[in-house]
């Protein structure tokens, strides 16, 4: 079932590999999908997966480091109630996907949190560099904004970069959704 899944997920997203998928990335893609949360049927992680991992396999070559942060993002944007896609988008745009980014003004990891956040709302031994930290932070960071702008993502999204009134960030994140990120 999970091959069968896999090719038509695969030949329907043309973003993933043609083919019969080679047997380890199969149990990769098994084993996340089987932890996956938020998806209502088997069959919505399984395209979700196969279509996204197509997608960030040019920012992030390894399977197995692949999956697992698809997995956290989903997680973790389902927990906010944001739009994985769009977590996705932040992510390309803050830290290209390198976990351990540090921005000139001192943000850290995949979403670029500030570390004063780890003060106002962190646990003693959490870590900006660990991707479910930063994740869970930025995506209840923007879910906040999201909220305080009432649904208006372009203000949501200069807020959450500190660039309120300004246009050119939320412009690079919505058009980093719409290349890459957004479901065709």
């Amino acid at each position: 079932m999970l091959a069968t899944g896999l090719l038509l997920c695969a030949a329907a997203a043309h973003a993933g590999p043609i083919g019969e998928p080679d047997p380890e990335l199969r149990a990769l893609l098994a084993k996340n999908i089987d932890a996956a949360d938020g998806f209502e049927h088997r069959y919505d992680a399984e395209v979700w997966f196969v279509d996204m991992s197509g997608r960030l396999q040019p920012f992030m070559a390894d399977d197995a480091q692949r999956l697992q942060l698809l997995r956290i993002v989903h997680s973790e944007a389902r927990r906010a109630k944001l739009a994985p896609e769009l977590v996705m988008s932040v992510i390309e745009v803050e830290s290209r996907f390198n976990r351990y980014a540090i921005s000139r003004s001192g943000a850290q990891g995949l979403m670029q949190i500030m570390p004063f956040w780890l003060k106002e709302i962190g646990k003693p031994d959490d870590n900006l560099f660990h991707t479910r930290t930063n994740l869970r932070m930025g995506c209840t960071i923007l879910k906040y904004y999201l909220d305080k702008e009432r649904g208006n993502l372009i203000n949501a999204l200069a807020r959450y970069n500190g660039s309120y009134g300004k246009p050119d960030y939320p412009m690079l994140v919505v058009n980093a959704l719409n290349r890459h990120w957004y479901r065709r």
